[in-house]
C-alpha cells in the first residue's frame, strides 16, 4: 500500500458507516483534525507578524484552546459510545497518513485539556515578561505537534512530528537563555533528539522494507499474520532505543532533570505531555513489539534500572521541582516495564494519571513548598519498622481481594507482587509514641483505601475503551517482581537504617553519577557554547539577552 493510499474504514471504536450516517462520520473525522488544525491556526496568530500585543495573543489562544478540547471532547464521546479496538487494529483514515485510534482520542483529549490549562496559568506565570508572543506561538506549535503524532498512521508522519515537537520545545526550554544550565539541558536533549530520530528513521526503514509499506496498519497486519523476521526484529529494537531517547531513560536522563531551569509551565508541559508520548509510541507498536523478545527484554532491563536508580534518587532530593523530575524518570521507567511485560491497559491507564498527576504536581509547586516548610515546622520522626516490613503484605492481600472480586484473569499473579511493592510506600506511617497510636492506626487505614481505589482503577480499566490491549510476558513477570524486591529493599534500608548507609546516600543523592558521564561524552562529540551570555545592566540590554537561541 502506498503512503496515499486510504485505508478501507474499519471497525475501530465502532465509527464505521455502519454505527454512524455518513454525515455523522464525516463531522466525527473533522472535529479529529480539528484540535491539531486550531492550535497552528492558533500558533500563526500568535507570531510577530500577526499580533503585536501579548495580551491578544493569550486571548486568541485561550478561544482556540476552547474550541479545541470542545472538538477532542466530542470525539472522545462518540469513542465513548462505540465500543473499542485493541493497539493493532486499524482506523479509520481521516487523511493520507493521519487516522483516528482508541488510545489517541482519549490521549487528543488529555494533551489538548492540559495545554488549555497550562496556557491559562502561563498568561499569568510570565506577566511582565518580554517577548510573550513567541511563547504564545511556540507552546502552540508544541501541541500542533503533539496532536499530529497521536493521529500518525504512517512512519513519515510519527517522525515528522516527533521531530517537529522537539524542535519546538528546544525554544521554549531557552525561554531564558542567561542561564547555564537551561542551555545545557536543551544542547543534551537535543543531541538525544537527533539520535532518537536517526533511530527512528533505521527503524522505519527496516520495517518498510520487511512489509512493502510504510503504513502502520499494514505493518501490524503483516507482523500479526506470522511474517515474523530477522529485520523487524532489529526495527523493534531500533524503536526501542529511539523512545529510550525521547522518555529520557537512564542513562540519557540528566537533560530533564536541568530544565527545571525553564519556567514552570514548560516544566509542566513536558513532564505531563511531551516525555509521556514515548509510553503511547510503545502501545501503539504492541504488534511489532510482541514479535521481538529481544526489544521487549530491552524494555523490561531498562525500565527496571531506570525506575530502581530514579525512586533511590528522588528520595534524597530536598528540591520540590528537581524531585519531581527524578520521580518523572521513575515513572517513566515503570511505564517502559509495563510495556515491555505487555501490560498495555495498564500502561496506558498509567499514562493518563501520571500526565493528570504531573500537570497537577508542578504548576502547584508553589503549595508544596508552603507545606513542606510546615511540616519542617513539626518534629520529624522516622517511619515505623513494623510498617515498612508489613506494608507490601498489607497491599498485596488487597490487590489479591480486588482480583478475586472483579475477575481473576485481569493481570499476572506475578504483577500483583510488583503493583503491592510499587503501593507499599503509600502505607509507611512515622514511629510515633504511644499517645500517637490512633493517629498512626488513621494512617494506615487511609493508605488501606488509596491502595484499594488504585487497584479497582486498574481493574475496572480493563473494561474501558482505552485502545489497549494485553500481550502479558509470563516469563519475564518472576525477573520484574525480583527487581522490585531489591528496589523495595534498597529503599527500606535507606529509610530504617540511614546513618548506616550514608556512602549509598550520597552516591544516591548524586544520581550514581550517571549524568555527569554522559555529559562530559555528549559535550565531546558535539561542543557547545552553553555559559549563557553575561548578566544585563540595563532594561534593553536585559531585553536583548533574553532573545531566544535558535535550535
Amino acid at each position: 500500500m502506498n503512503f496515499t493510499e486510504r485505508l478501507e474504514p474499519s471497525t475501530i471504536s465502532g465509527m464505521t458507516a455502519d454505527t454512524f450516517p455518513i454525515p455523522m462520520l464525516s463531522l466525527v473525522h473533522a472535529a479529529a483534525l480539528a484540535p491539531m488544525a486550531l492550535m497552528a491556526a492558533a500558533a500563526l496568530g500568535a507570531s510577530p507578524a500577526m499580533c503585536r500585543a501579548s495580551a491578544q495573543a493569550w486571548r486568541r489562544f485561550a478561544l482556540l484552546c476552547a474550541a479545541a478540547l470542545a472538538a477532542s471532547t466530542g470525539v472522545l464521546a462518540a469513542q465513548w459510545l462505540h465500543a473499542s479496538c485493541g493497539p493493532g487494529c486499524a482506523a479509520p483514515t481521516l487523511l493520507p497518513g493521519l487516522a483516528l485510534t482508541g488510545l489517541g482520542a482519549w490521549m487528543a483529549w488529555l494533551v489538548q485539556f492540559l495545554g488549555t490549562v497550562i496556557g491559562a496559568f502561563s498568561s499569568r506565570y510570565l506577566q511582565g515578561e518580554p517577548r510573550q508572543g513567541p511563547y504564545v506561538a511556540t507552546l502552540a506549535s508544541v501541541l500542533a505537534g503533539v496532536q499530529c503524532l497521536l493521529l500518525a498512521d504512517h512512519w513519515l508522519v510519527l517522525i515528522a512530528a516527533w521531530a517537529f515537537i522537539g524542535a519546538a520545545l528546544h525554544r521554549l526550554l531557552c525561554f531564558y537563555p542567561e542561564r547555564p544550565f537551561a542551555r545545557l539541558a536543551a544542547h543534551k536533549k537535543r543531541i538525544a533528539d537527533r539520535a532518537a530520530d536517526a533511530l527512528l528513521l533505521g527503524s522505519a526503514a527496516l520495517a518498510w522494507h520487511a512489509c512493502g509499506s510504510g503504513s502502520l496498519p499494514r505493518l501490524f497486519a503483516f507482523v500479526q499474520a506470522g511474517h515474523a523476521s530477522a529485520t523487524l526484529d532489529l526495527s523493534a529494537v531500533l524503536l526501542v532505543l529511539a523512545v529510550m531517547l525521547r522518555t529520557a531513560l537512564l542513562p540519557v536522563h540528566g537533560w530533564l532533570i536541568q530544565v527545571m531551569e525553564a519556567p514552570t509551565p514548560v516544566s509542566a508541559l513536558l513532564h505531563a505531555g511531551v516525555v509521556n508520548l514515548g509510553g503511547f509510541v510503545l502501545i501503539r507498536f504492541a504488534p511489532l513489539l510482541a514479535a521481538s523478545e529481544a526489544a521487549r527484554s530491552l524494555l523490561v532491563a531498562c525500565g527496571l534500572a531506570s525506575a530502581l536508580l530514579a525512586g533511590m534518587v528522588s528520595l534524597t532530593r530536598v528540591s520540590i521541582k528537581v524531585r519531581l523530575a527524578w520521580s518523572t524518570v521513575a515513572q517513566m521507567g515503570f511505564m517502559v516495564l509495563e510495556c515491555g511485560l505487555g501490560l498495555y491497559v495498564l500502561a496506558a491507564l498509567h499514562l493518563l494519571g501520571h500526565s493528570l498527576y504531573k500537570a497537577h504536581a508542578f504548576l502547584s509547586a508553589s503549595d508544596v513548598v508552603r507545606q513542606g516548610r510546615l511540616r519542617a515546622l513539626r518534629e520529624a520522626a522516622p517511619n515505623s519498622t513494623t510498617s515498612v516490613l508489613a506494608a507490601p503484605w498489607l497491599c498485596a492481600g488487597v490487590l489479591l481481594l480486588i482480583r478475586h472480586a472483579l475477575g481473576a484473569g485481569l493481570w499476572p499473579w506475578w504483577w500483583t507482587g510488583v503493583l503491592a511493592l510499587a503501593w507499599a510506600p503509600l502505607l509507611w506511617w512515622p514511629a510515633w509514641k504511644a499517645a500517637s497510636a490512633a493517629l498512626a492506626a488513621w494512617r494506615a487505614a487511609t493508605g488501606l483505601i488509596l491502595v484499594a481505589a488504585l487497584g479497582a482503577a486498574a481493574a475496572l480499566a480493563h473494561h474501558l475503551a482505552l485502545g489497549a490491549q494485553d500481550l502479558a510476558w509470563n516469563a519475564a513477570g518472576p525477573f520484574a517482581l525480583a527487581g522490585m524486591t531489591l528496589m523495595y529493599a534498597a529503599l527500606a534500608a535507606l529509610q530504617l537504617g540511614p546513618r548506616r548507609l550514608d556512602g549509598l546516600r550520597r552516591w544516591s543523592y548524586a544520581g550514581f553519577y550517571v549524568d555527569e558521564i554522559y555529559t562530559r561524552v555528549a559535550l565531546r562529540l558535539w561542543p557547545a557554547r552553553w555559559g549563557g551570555p553575561a548578566r544585563p545592566r540595563s532594561m534593553a540590554s536585559k531585553r536583548s539577552a533574553l532573545a531566544w537561541s535558535k535550535p
